[in-house]
């Protein structure tokens, strides 16, 4: 959370000296620089429910030797997040989010992502933009317990594909009608991948 506070922050300099130094172009070509901020709700699967283990003859609740495998999770994970586009120009915008996957747990099973990447506006239409992007970073998985060992958390890379379509409400203020994302952890426990996927919808507030 303190990481992507300071990433966040770092965004919004970066924004603003270029917003800055934006202001000496000619005002007939138009502010093109940016920055939306908002709130999201979401619903994920996790590809991870806290019986996907397998466990040798030596495995018990004083000896947990297990080995982790991906699964359709029967509990989908709830969480809020948040999210700072920045446009630079037309085809040239970002979007940083972080998301906290904290409800519906199963036996303390949750996720955590913070993710940043290039944002493509694909389309327009009357007020609505349907976009593109690529997002990558850092996501937490927290295992939770197991025959109620506690078996900690661990950060993995991951590698996001995902679009949308954002609705302009007002003149400041933006409805993220759907969001949808597919993760991807290459490097996930055991030598194996893991592949989280859900959706969100949101509200933005345009700064500038």
């Amino acid at each position: 959370m303190r990481r992507f506070s300071s990433l966040l922050f770092a965004i919004l300099l970066f924004a603003g000296v270029v917003a800055a130094s934006a202001q000496a172009v000619p005002s007939a070509t138009g502010r093109q620089v940016s920055i939306t901020a908002g709130g999201m709700a979401s619903i994920f699967q996790p590809d991870f429910e806290g019986d996907n283990w397998t466990c040798g003859d030596t495995c018990s609740s004083n000896n947990p030797a297990y080995n982790l495998f991906a699964g359709a999770s029967s509990y989908k994970l709830y969480g809020v997040g948040t999210y700072v586009d920045v446009r630079l120009r037309r085809w040239v915008q970002f979007e940083a989010e972080g998301r906290w996957l904290r409800w519906h747990q199963f036996e303390g099973v949750n996720q955590d992502n913070y993710l940043i990447g290039p944002r493509l506006p694909v389309y327009h239409f009357w007020k609505a933009t349907v976009y593109g992007k690529v997002l990558g970073g850092r996501s937490k998985m927290n295992y939770g317990n197991y025959w109620g060992y506690p078996l900690g958390s661990s950060y993995y890379t991951d590698i996001t594909f995902g679009g949308g379509v954002d609705l302009k409400l007002t003149r400041r203020l933006s409805l993220r009608a759907v969001d949808v994302e597919y993760h991807y952890w290459p490097n996930w426990a055991s030598n194996s991948s893991l592949s989280p996927y859900g959706a969100s919808v949101g509200l933005g507030y345009k700064i500038f």
